[in-house]
């Protein structure tokens, strides 16, 4: 399938401009989804040239896929690094007719690091009542800094030279901020009222545990969450940078993904009929 790019920059007026990569089919319609896209890298690296994979399949979905990049730690933490993307979410929102259309939905999508910052936004955005999203997209997301799960270990990913435990240690900077919600979804004790979410890990995932841990606290929150296991092996998350991302086995499923989960959040925004009165 067809996608085009098309370099730009999305406006912050605190840090200045952030570079940008825009996603789309060619004949997109005007009220395509709109997605804000965060790469992956632990917090400390990547770049959007590094992770187009996702923004492709996304716009194979029929979104306009607006892919930037961010500041990176340790030069950046958190909430800084976190607070200039929201900058960026409500740029993209107050002129999401230039980049989709007028009605577009806006929805916030990441893997790895980025699927962490894409589920911070869902916050900020629910507690700021501003920009209403319809979606957050959650892709082998880092959510929990303690990295105990039983799928970490499993990958022999200890705390020890391992890039996710040295990732989450330059993002945050101290111990007292892993408590915060915004920096660790996981540990966040009040999820309702966010954005509906998808999730997707697979079995052979490090962060598989604490992906589907989030799914169902959400749910358990009544948050409307779709969330699917991709079978093994994928490489997740590290085959997610993949540049040729149609010659993975998964890419298939992760784009039907895409295109039910825009559906659903259609579906779920979609006004319902007044209930009729029954003669008494």
């Amino acid at each position: 399938m067809s996608i085009t790019t098309t370099e730009t920059a999305i406006e912050v007026a605190e840090t200045g401009p952030l570079e940008a990569r825009v996603y789309r089919r060619p004949k997109a319609l005007r009220s395509a989804p709109l997605v804000l896209h965060l790469h992956g890298g632990a917090f400390c690296n990547g770049s959007m040239d590094e992770y187009p994979a996702i923004p492709k399949l996304l716009a194979e979905a029929g979104a306009v896929v607006v892919s930037t990049e961010y500041p990176l730690a340790p030069e950046q933490q958190f909430p800084g690094s976190l607070q200039t993307i929201f900058a960026a979410l409500k740029t993209l929102h107050k002129t999401r007719d230039q980049w989709a259309g007028k009605t577009s939905r806006i929805y916030v999508a990441g893997e790895e690091a980025g699927g962490n910052l894409a589920a911070g936004l869902a916050m900020i955005a629910r507690d700021q009542h501003t920009p209403t999203l319809a979606g957050q997209i959650l892709l082998s997301p880092m959510l929990d800094p303690c990295l105990a799960t039983r799928s970490v270990r499993q990958a022999d990913a200890g705390a020890a030279g391992c890039k996710w435990a040295d990732g989450w240690q330059h993002y945050l900077g101290s111990a007292d901020k892993a408590s915060h919600p915004y920096a660790s979804p996981l540990g966040a004790t009040r999820l309702a009222g966010v954005a509906p979410a998808l999730i997707v890990t697979a079995q052979d995932d490090p962060m598989r545990d604490e992906s589907l841990n989030y799914a169902e606290r959400l749910q358990q929150s009544g948050v409307f969450v779709r969330s699917h296991v991709l079978p093994a092996p994928t490489a997740w998350p590290g085959a997610l940078c993949c540049c040729d991302c149609t010659s993975q086995d998964w890419a298939i499923a992760l784009r039907d993904q895409f295109v039910q989960f825009f559906a659903d959040c259609a579906a779920l925004l979609r006004p319902t009929a007044s209930p009729q009165l029954l003669p008494t």
